[in-house]
This record gives C-alpha cells, structure tokens and sequence, in this order.
C-alpha cells in the first residue's frame, strides 16, 4: 500500500475482470433467477457473451446488419415475433438462420413464447441454444442486464475480515496476530454478522460500491488461533451470517507503538481505494487492555452518523470556533 497525497490508500491487490462468459456457465448460475428452460438440443453452451448487455435483434431480423450487436446475448420478444409471423415459412427460415449465422451467443425468447419447431431446428444445425423464459420482455432484459453486469465487474481479494455492524459493512485488516479473529467475535458477541473472515472477495458491480463476500469453502466458519476453525451460525445463531454485504468502512489495527502522531479530533477524513472505489478508512491502534471490538463498533457507528451528513469531528471544531470567536469580541 503507497499512501496518496490526497489521504488516499490505495490497495495493491491483483484486479481481476471477466472479459467472457460461457453461455452454459450464465446459464447454470442464473436460469433460477431469470425462470429459464432450454428449447431444442443441449448445443452452444461453449459460446461466449462478449459484452454485458443484452440486444434485440429487431433490425437484425429485417436484415440491417451494420451496426448489429452480435456480442451480446439476443432477446425475442412480441415485437420480434409479430415480425416473424408476418413472414411466409420459407423467409422466416432464411431470416432467422441469418441471425443464428452471425456469431450470437443465444437466444432467449421472453413472455412464454416459443419458437416453432422448424426455426428451433435451424438454431440447433448453427450451434446456438434457444432458452424460454415466462417473464415480460422488460422486467427480463433488467433483471439479466443486472446479472451480467456482476459477472463482467472487476474483482479483487484482500487479506481481512469482514463483517456487518449495525447496517455497516466493515472490513478489518491488520497483520497477522494483530487481533482480527478477536475483535469480530467481540461484535459478534455484540450482535454483529460475519461475513467473510480471513479473505475478502470484492466486486464492484457498476463502479459506484463495492460488495463483499466470501469464498464459498470457508464461508460460515473462521479461524480462531487456539481454536481451530469455529462454525460461527452453530456458535451464535443464524442472523449472525450475512451472505455478502456492502462495504462501508475499512479499519486497519495496528499497534499502538506505531502511532507517534495522531489526530486527536478525526477531523482528517481518509479513505481506502478499491477497484477505483474510495472506501472510508480509519487506524485504530491495538494495546493491551484496549477493547478492540468496541472501538471498531464505534468507528461503524460513527460512519453511519457521517452517512447521514453528521460530522461529530468538524461540528465540534465549528463549535471551538464559535465560542473562541464569541470570547474575543467580548
């Protein structure tokens, strides 16, 4: 980590971003949550969407191709059917099999409709997979849109904790032995949710915030040193667990020796930078007899004051000012 002039700490953790995604993996993720059902043969699921978005091909269909979007995964809806079913058989086979010949994806066609066995044949001698869903076309194209912009979002790791104060997504880092494992049971124990302990998997879906979560093999247990691994939901109940979270705050421990300075007031506001997200960031230092836990539950709630537009720090140096102002001309 290199500190900014601005108050920036920016993380050095490798960015990873997805720059494509196999139709059969979108599928197996998702079909749940977008109602989708295969038509035709199990073909195409090594095809890959290129872009996170979805098109119409309604143009496509009336032949326009200079401007057609052939990246992204191709939804049907009444608009395109009425279309197809102004065609005669032949035109519509020929129409449709100069879709399927321009390198798409897949084909999803929305509101219950299905394609005809004849065009659903010409998909499947192209290698692409026609899916059905009963969802309205729009509530459909929102709802995938959303989806594939999490899987194309960039991604990262970092070394930590991170855990749910209140409403406040916390994630706690420090070297190792500092206390991390200590101070989230302390707020566990406070009434806090886990979220991931150890490592933290970020992902900002649309550059804006930054969701935390963790991998799925360590995800409801922790390490605690003397311990061993601790299954948290079976330890302090299931709201204890949060499956993924915002990330609203980053604390770092560090000892107390290592502050040879500090901003008695926190008037300073500095923040963490991830995946080009400027995160909240405060040190809190860690000594013998300090409950960390508390501090940290205070730093949340601080946090949740400052996301409100109450700055405890900068009011109460604007109240200094005023009664100094007020005694000087007095």
């Amino acid at each position: 980590m290199s500190e900014l002039p601005s108050g920036i700490i920016e993380s050095k953790s490798k960015v990873r971003q997805t720059r494509q995604l196999a139709v059969g993996d979108f599928v197996r993720r998702h079909s749940k949550h977008l109602h989708l059902d295969q038509d035709g043969e199990s073909t195409g699921a090594e095809r890959n969407i290129l872009e996170p978005s979805i098109n119409r091909p309604g143009l496509a269909l009336a032949r326009f191709y200079n401007y057609f979007a052939y990246k992204r995964l191709q939804v049907l809806g009444n608009s395109e059917f009425a279309y197809l079913h102004s065609l005669e058989e032949s035109e519509q086979r020929r129409t449709f099999r100069l879709l399927c010949e321009s390198d798409i994806p897949c084909i999803v066609t929305c509101r219950g409709r299905r394609l005809s066995a004849d065009l659903i044949r010409v998909a499947d001698d192209c290698g692409v997979s026609v899916y059905h869903t009963v969802m309205e076309t729009v509530r459909f194209i929102n709802a995938c849109t959303q989806w594939l912009e999490w899987e194309f979002a960039p991604t990262t790791s970092e070394h930590g904790c991170m855990i749910d104060v209140k409403g406040i997504g916390v994630m706690i880092k420090g070297d190792s032995g500092i206390g991390k494992s200590e101070a989230v049971l302390g707020l566990l124990e406070r009434g806090a949710s886990l979220v991931t302990d150890d490592k933290v998997l970020l992902r900002a879906p649309e550059g804006r915030e930054l969701m935390g979560t963790a991998e799925e093999l360590g995800r409801f247990h922790m390490e605690v040193r003397g311990l061993g691994i601790v299954n948290v939901p079976m330890l302090f109940g299931v709201a204890s667990m949060r499956i993924e979270k915002r990330l609203d705050l980053v604390v770092c421990l560090k000892p107390l020796a290592n502050f040879l300075e500090m901003d008695r007031l926190g008037t300073e506001q500095r923040h963490y930078r991830l995946l080009g997200v400027d995160v909240p960031y405060v040190e809190i230092p860690v000594a013998p007899g300090r409950d960390t836990a508390r501090m940290v539950e205070v730093a949340a709630l601080e946090q949740k004051l400052r996301s409100f537009g109450h700055n405890s720090a900068i009011e109460f140096n604007k109240k200094l000012l005023q009664l100094m102002k007020e005694k000087c001309i007095s």
